[in-house]
């Protein structure tokens, strides 16, 4: 017998430390997965009959729990800011940094996802069923459909799916190197794929959302992953920390440097709907289901947002003189695009889309006005008044999207702006609704929309951007031209034909309906609790 050690090479074992895990400030992500892992359970074991209510339950109360794990983390933020998961070399900070930020997001995230949660369970929609189809499997208009139907089957699936997916935008908003940050891409975006296709009415067009949403999020992936790649290759590391102090070390590496931001950039814009990268976005928002359609307005966008100011100001703030002005002109394409697009549409899903490519560009305008490597207070600011405008801005999407699904007749939603003529006659408290919403997205005084168009554009003016201020302000004015035109619709308008048709909203969606009237005209005539809240959270842990 001869020894293996006289023969091959003794080997040193490298010293891999153990990662160091503080379970205490992850608690909210913690809980969120083992909703949704509960949601998994509870597809297998319940009876057909009773899924759809035990995974509203579960759905409703988990996020709930996790909102609530949420306000007591922020509570003790002072103490647990500097708990980090998987503690790196460069400033104790590893894969996920728990910051003010990242947990003031958490709460956006959550309330919106229980907002979406209730319209995923609304069951007005047809005899008693929800928006979703019955079997997915089932060719649209085929034998098989019609049998689901009037089998009365539902997609419980759905909920645990949107679950999965707040998972990876929380953990997408607090990723703190570019490896997680894929990660949780990937967990928020394959559920939505799968949902964005799932309506029960209108089911090729809900498929086609669905494979042009996958399309754009492949490209997105791709284009992120190269860019971390070329990251990796400049830094040697794939934390931001690590990567801005290779920027500001390095000089001989500007070409890999700047690839790098421009990939990942494009990653990250085609999940907030930027121009150039928005081209399929009114497509998705008009064929997915609405309750997902608001779900992805809201939550995912905020989740994006976060993302895109942590990469640009933790890993590349040693660059920005060599972003920020490519971050102003998209801004100010987006604006320009979304605004005037918007003009033109005759669905009201469409029109809202573009809103949303509109309000991105107003968003980017806060953004662009961080004066990185300037005072800290400046960046802390922008930061706040991004996060600001995303809470004034989900509340009256998630509002609008709940009033869409009231106006429908026995074919599905009524989408066509043509329909809504007269509504202020047929049903004044739903139009008053649609109005405030209007006039939040315009952003006039006494709504959430003002004081966050304020907070933004203060935010950029501070910065230097004052041009791109003026250009913004001058945007909203074309913008409002669509927002007005939905309210002369509906006071000013007499229907032509068929006026509009409101069924009788569930108690869920009225709810939905009540929550986020009351917050936009709150947060517009009261804003100044929730400002302090989010400017306390301060900056991103670097």
């Amino acid at each position: 017998m001869i020894a293996l050690d006289r023969v091959l090479p003794v080997v040193e074992r490298p010293d891999i430390p153990a990662p160091i895990i503080e379970y205490g400030p992850l608690m909210p992500l913690i809980i969120v997965f083992a909703v949704a892992m509960l949601g998994l359970i509870v597809e297998i074991t319940f009876p057909r009959g009773k899924r759809f209510v035990a995974q509203v339950v579960v759905a409703v109360a988990g996020l709930s729990a996790a909102l609530v794990s949420v306000v007591l983390l922020y509570s003790d933020l002072p103490e647990v800011e500097s708990q980090l998961v998987a503690r790196g070399e460069i400033g104790g900070v590893g894969s996920v940094a728990i910051d003010g930020p990242g947990v003031v997001t958490w709460g956006l995230i959550l309330i919106f996802s229980i907002l979406s949660m209730l319209l995923f369970a609304d069951r007005t929609y047809e005899n008693g069923l929800s928006v979703f189809t019955g079997r997915a499997a089932d060719a649209p208009g085929s034998k098989d459909e019609a049998e689901a139907t009037a089998a009365r089957l539902e997609h419980t699936e759905v909920f645990p799916l949107a679950v999965f997916a707040v998972v990876g935008m929380m953990l997408f908003a607090v990723s703190h190197d570019l490896i997680t940050m894929f990660v949780a891409l990937e967990v928020l975006s394959l559920p939505l794929y799968v949902i964005a296709g799932l309506a029960r009415r209108r089911r090729l067009i809900s498929q086609e959302a669905a494979l042009k949403y996958f399309l754009l999020g492949a490209f997105a992936s791709a284009f992120f992953l190269y860019g971390a790649a070329l990251a990796y290759g400049f830094s040697g590391s794939l934390r931001l920390t690590e990567i801005n102090h290779a920027i500001s070390s390095r000089d001989d590496a500007q070409a890999m440097i700047l690839g790098s931001i421009a990939l990942l950039a494009v990653g990250l814009l085609f999940k907030i709907g930027a121009v150039p990268f928005h081209s399929w976005t009114p497509d998705v928002y008009q064929g997915a289901p609405t309750p997902v359609t608001a779900f992805m307005a809201s939550a995912t966008k905020v989740a994006a947002f976060v993302a895109l100011m942590r990469v640009f100001f933790v890993a590349f703030g040693g660059a920005a003189w060599d972003w920020r002005p490519v971050i102003w002109v998209i801004a100010v394409v987006t604006m320009l695009i979304g605004s005037v697009v918007a003009i033109a549409q005759t669905d009201i899903k469409r029109m809202l889309a573009y809103s949303s490519i509109a309000h991105a560009g107003f968003a980017l305008v806060g953004f662009s006005g961080a004066y990185v490597g300037g005072p800290e207070g400046n960046v802390v600011t922008s930061v706040s008044a991004v996060l600001f405008y995303m809470l004034a801005y989900g509340l009256a999407t998630i509002g609008a999207f709940a009033v869409v699904m009231v106006v429908r007749d026995s074919s599905g939603e009524t989408t066509e702006l043509a329909r809504w003529a007269g509504l202020g006659k047929h049903s004044p408290w739903l139009a008053a609704a649609v109005t405030i919403y209007m006039l939040s997205f315009m952003g006039i005084p006494l709504t959430a929309g003002f004081i966050g168009k304020w907070a933004v554009f203060s935010a950029a003016w501070a910065g230097g951007a004052w041009l791109l201020v003026v250009i913004a302000v001058l945007l909203s004015a074309v913008a409002a031209v669509f927002y007005l035109r939905v309210v002369v619709l509906m006071y000013f308008t007499e229907p032509a034909g068929e006026g509009p048709t409101v069924a009788r909203a569930s108690y869920l969606t009225t709810v939905v309906i009540a929550v986020t009237v009351i917050g936009t005209i709150g947060l517009g005539v009261l804003p100044g609790p929730a400002i302090e809240l989010i400017q306390h959270a301060g900056a991103f842990v670097r």
